[in-house]
This record gives C-alpha cells, structure tokens and sequence, in this order.
C-alpha cells in the first residue's frame, strides 16, 4: 500500500474571493482570502497532514532484521575446559534474525497510519471554515460599528442642534428650562454611547488583526456583502460539513485499530539463519531457526483489548450521532433567528421608517407656517436616526448570522 499526498477537503467556496496581494484594499473578500494564507494556525495544521503522510511510510514494513553473533558450546569445566579447539562442538556464531508480523496485522498498521492522515485533513478542514468564519465575523462587525458610529454622531448634532433652539425659546419664554436639563442629560447619554461604540470598534478590529494582521488597521472598503442562506441546501449538506465529516475519519481509524487488535491473535514469526565456526578439524556448520508466536491466553491479553477497541468504535458512531443533532439544532435556531432579524428589518424600512419621516414631512412644513416649533421637528429628525441606527445593529447580527451559517454549510459544497 503506498501513501500519496492525499487531497485535503472542504476548500471553501469564499465569495467574490480574489487571490492574496499585499496591501490591497480591505474588502470582505480580502480579509477572508488574507487569514486563510496568513493563518498560523493553518501553516501548523498543514505541517501535521505533512507529518501523517511521513509517519505512514514505514506503517506496514517489517522490522529491521537484527544481527546474531555469539560463542556456542564453550567448556568451563573438565579436561576441555576453557579450550576454543578441542572441544568439537564449541563454535563462534554470526547470524540474522528476521521477524514477519502477520499480514493482518501489517495491513491494519497501514489501515491506521491513513485513518492519521485522514484525520489530519479533516481538523484542517475544521480550522479553515473557522479561520474565514472569524475572519467574516470582525470584518462585518467593524463595518457596522462604523455605521452605526457615523449615524450616532449625526444624532449628536441632532441633539446640539435642539439644546440650541431650547436656549433660544427660553429666553422668549416658550420653553421651561427644565427641557434644556433633559437635553443636556440627552447629550450626555450620547457619549456614553458613542464611548461604547468606540470600544466596540476597537474591539472588532483587534479580532480582525488576530486574522490578517497589521492590514486591518487599514479602512474598510466596499460593503458587507450579501452572503445568501438557503435553509433547504444547508439542511441538504448538514451530514458534509467539515466537523460531521470528521467522524469519518475517526470511525476509519476506530475500525482500523480494532483490525489491529484483532490481527494480534494471528501468530507472528521470524526466520535465524547463523553460520558457525569451529576449529579446522571439525568443519564449519549452518543453522535455520523459525519461531512462532503462540497466542494461547487470548481471554486475557487479546479478547480485552479488542473488546475496548469495539467500544470505542460504536462510541465514535454515538458522538457523531449527537454532533449531528447539535449542528440541526444549531441550524434551525440559526435559520429562524435569521428569519426574525429579516422581519425586523423589513419592519422599520416598511413602517418604522416611513412613518418618522412622515412626521418630519409634516413638523417641516408646520414650522414653516409657524405652528409648530424647531425643537418638536429635531426631535423629528432624531427619531429618524434612531430608527436608522436601530436597522443597521439588525443589519450586523443578520449578517454575521449569514456569514456563520454560510461558512459552515455552504463552505463544504464543491
């Protein structure tokens, strides 16, 4: 059996991805395409499948033969004694001694050196969906804390906009000043938030720079991108994602360690060939020896092993069993907090939207006639805002929910 450099699966089919550059623009698709070569993490994983394929090589020969050599038959005591000549069957040996293990157990030697580098590759497969998920993830997250910073700041000027005008109708005594202290108190509560923001900000771009590094300090360009979710092909591909996939190749390597340990109740043997010397007057003579292995007390040696082999393989079917039920239950909890933000979403841009700017429609051309005044219309056009912040918040959970289901199940379809 020979061992190749197998194909690693799950090469993930990334959007819009372009090929690695340096210094490019910090697109979406650069910063996931950046951490899949960057990743230190991927560089280890790959060196392990590299290390499974060289430790496969030599799974199924046979063992180094071992030299013999030695001194038969030498007397200590009698008329002869201490004499390499006069006794005639004192001899000098050399020889070699080969063992054959038996071909059931050389074949599952082999069996499990593959199920290793199986093994290997799926892990890998494992890490690379969580290398671009996380990459995904802070990228989206900082590209919406922008957002949501730029919109707050407007509010900011919203609310100054309005402590001014309160100032003004005091003075003409429209206005009690204790509307002025909640503006004030408004104010304050702005920064506290935009303070927040901040530190999300720096947050997200910390977790981007984990992924690709000293390019993340650089602006964001272009928009999140639209990644769809498609709840009938993720429910298609739930058996193929990487980390149920995995249990593929633990259950090879189960099966195969068990075949090992069931290959330990075939007799093993060996072969010693020896050449011997004797004094001139005697000749010198050849020996073959054979050696068979007698495994006679099974009950106590090879029956327990190969009983707690047989467990671990229908323990690997139970947790592949459970990691299925977790990753459906996952998805649907998934899919349906995705459907909500939608609904939520397409709520403010069809009523809560509309129904705002209505009003600042109707303030507008209220203070234009003179019947309503300038603080009752900021306040109008800061509810905009509000709203406007609200939706993107919603727009960052839906798309980092999308991102997460699509880098777990759409990922895996070639």
């Amino acid at each position: 059996m020979s061992f190749k450099s197998i194909y690693v699966p799950a090469q993930l089919l990334l959007a819009g991805i372009t090929p690695f550059a340096h210094a490019a623009p910090l697109t979406f698709s650069y910063a996931v395409s950046s951490a899949l070569q960057q990743s230190p993490e991927l560089s280890a994983s790959r060196t392990g499948i590299h290390s499974a394929q060289a430790a496969a090589i030599p799974a199924g020969a046979l063992p180094d033969p071992k030299l013999i050599t030695g001194l038969d038959n030498f007397p200590v005591s009698g008329p002869m004694a201490n004499s390499l000549t006069e006794e005639s069957m004192t001899m000098e040996k050399i020889g070699l001694m080969q063992e054959f293990p038996n071909s059931a157990k050389r074949d599952a030697r082999e069996e499990v050196a593959s199920a290793q580098i199986q093994q290997a590759g799926s892990q890998h497969s494992i890490l690379q969906v969580d290398v671009a998920q996380g990459a995904a993830l802070a990228w989206l997250s900082r590209y919406y804390l922008e957002q949501q910073l730029g919109l707050l700041q407007q509010l900011e000027h919203e609310n100054g906009l309005l402590g001014t005008a309160l100032q003004a109708q005091i003075v003409s005594g429209r206005t009690p000043l204790a509307d002025v202290l909640n503006a004030d108190e408004k104010q304050a509560e702005l920064a506290d938030r935009e303070d927040q923001l901040q530190r999300d900000l720096r947050t997200a771009t910390a977790s981007l720079s984990r992924y690709i590094g000293a390019d993340a300090q650089q602006p964001l360009v272009g928009s999140a991108p639209d990644l769809p979710v498609d709840a009938t092909s993720y429910l298609k591909t739930l058996h193929n994602t990487p980390k149920i996939q995995a249990y593929n190749s633990e259950t090879a390597k189960a099966k195969a360690e068990l075949r090992a340990a069931q290959a330990e109740k075939n007799p093993d043997w060996s072969v010693e060939l020896d050449y011997q010397r004797r004094d001139p007057q005697y000749g010198n003579m050849v020996s073959v020896q054979f050696t068979v292995g007698l495994p006679v007390f099974a009950a106590n040696r090879q029956d327990p092993i190969i009983a707690a082999k047989t467990l671990d393989l229908t323990q690997v079917g139970e947790l592949r069993d459970a990691a299925i039920r977790q990753q459906t239950n996952q998805l649907n909890n998934d899919l349906a907090e995705y459907a909500t933000l939608t609904r939520q979403i397409e709520r403010i841009d069809q009523r809560w939207l509309p129904l705002a700017r209505q009003k600042v429609t109707l303030l507008n051309a209220g203070y234009s006639r003179g019947t309503s005044d300038s603080a009752a219309l900021i306040n109008a056009r800061s509810a905009v805002l509000e709203q406007q912040i609200r939706k993107v918040g919603l727009q960052s959970e839906r798309a980092q929910r999308a991102a997460a289901l699509y880098y777990t199940f759409a990922g895996v379809q070639q």
